[in-house]
C-alpha cells in the first residue's frame, strides 16, 4: 500500500520544482498523492494560481526562489546574490511570499554561488526566521553553507539527495527514482527533486503506485526532525525475479582418463595376440568349448 506506515519504514519525500509555467503538466502532478510537494517560482505567470490549487488539494507548497549560480547565464528577476544587502534580500523574499500563498518552506532555484556563500546565506536565514519557514537545500553545489548559516536561527535545513530528471529520458528517470527509494531504505529518509516535464510525470504515474511496502511517502516538513543520516554502506540490492533452477542431470557420463606419459605404438602382431587371448577367455568361447 502506497502510504502504509511502519515503525521501520523508509520515508521518501518528492518535490516538483519550477511550478507556475506549465499548468497542463502541473495539474497532472496535483492529481498524484497529497504527499507530493510543489515548489513554485514566485515570478512565474501562474504562480499564485498553482500555489493556491496545490494547497486546496492538500499538497505542501514551497517558494522556489532563484539564487545566483556560479556559471554565467541569464538570471530571473529578483535572483538573490551574495553581495545583496539584508534589506534587499528581505524585500525579495517578502514579495515572493505574496506571490506564492500558503508556502511553508523555501528552496533554491539554481544558486551554487549563493548557497556556497556563508555570509550571503546568513542573511537569507535571518529573513526566513521571521516567516517560520524551513529551507530545503537543492544541493546544487557540494559545499553549500545552508546548515552553518542557519545556526543561531530557528530555521531547519533539509537537503536534497536525488535529482530525478537531470536526464529526461524515462529509463534514466526510473533509475533515479529507484535510487531515491533505495537511499530511503538504507538511511531512513531521502528527498528527491523533479520537474513537471512530461517524461517525469509519466514515470511518477507509473512508479508511485508500485512503491515498496517499506517506503512511506511523506512531505518535506515531516523530515524536519529526522536525523540527516548519510552513510556509505552499499545500497540495498534491487529485487530481482527468481531464476528457475536448472534441472540436474543424474547421468554425468564417463570421465576420460588421460595418460600423462606419451603412449608407445603397439606392434600389429602383439595387438592380434591380445585380441585372440581376449576372445579365447570370453564367456562365449568357454561355453562353446564345454559343448564340444
Amino acid at each position: 500500500m502506497l502510504l502504509a506506515c511502519s515503525a521501520h519504514a523508509g520515508k521518501l519525500a518528492i518535490v516538483i520544482d519550477d511550478f507556475g509555467y506549465r499548468p497542463a503538466q502541473e495539474n497532472q502532478v496535483l492529481q498524484m498523492p497529497q504527499a507530493i510537494s510543489v515548489a513554485v517560482l514566485p515570478n512565474a505567470p501562474h504562480a499564485r494560481e498553482m500555489a493556491t490549487k496545490a494547497h486546496q488539494r492538500g499538497h505542501e507548497v514551497l517558494i522556489h526562489l532563484p539564487m545566483a549560480p556560479l556559471s554565467k547565464q541569464p538570471l530571473e528577476k529578483d535572483t538573490l546574490r551574495p553581495d545583496m544587502s539584508s534589506a534587499e534580500i528581505e524585500r525579495i523574499i517578502s514579495e515572493a511570499v505574496k506571490q506564492v500563498p500558503f508556502a511553508v518552506g523555501l528552496n533554491n532555484h539554481m544558486g551554487s554561488a549563493m548557497t556556497s556563500s556563508l555570509f550571503g546565506m546568513q542573511k537569507v536565514m535571518q529573513v526566513l526566521d521571521h516567516y517560520n519557514f524551513y529551507f530545503l537545500d537543492s544541493m546544487t553545489i557540494g559545499n553549500s553553507q545552508s546548515t552553518r548559516a542557519a545556526s543561531g536561527t530557528s530555521v531547519k535545513v533539509i537537503k536534497r539527495r536525488v535529482f530525478l530528471d537531470d536526464n529526461q529520458n524515462e529509463a534514466e528517470i526510473r533509475k533515479q527514482f529507484t535510487r531515491a527509494v533505495r537511499l530511503a531504505q538504507r538511511d531512513g529518509s531521502a528527498i528527491a527533486i523533479g520537474h513537471p516535464h512530461p517524461s517525469t510525470v509519466r514515470v511518477l504515474q507509473q512508479m508511485l503506485p508500485t512503491l515498496p511496502g517499506d517506503i512511506t511517502l511523506v512531505r518535506p516538513s515531516q523530515l524536519l526532525n529526522e536525523p540527516q543520516r548519510i552513510n556509505h554502506k552499499p545500497l540495498p540490492p534491487e529485487s530481482q525475479p527468481a531464476q528457475p533452477a536448472k534441472p540436474r542431470n543424474p547421468f554425468r557420463g564417463v570421465e576420460t582418463c588421460v595418460s600423462k606419459q606419451p603412449q608407445q605404438p603397439v606392434p600389429a602382431t602383439r595387438a592380434l595376440g591380445v585380441i585372440g587371448d581376449s576372445i579365447a577367455e570370453s564367456y562365449i568361447a568357454k561355453t562353446l568349448e564345454s559343448l564340444f
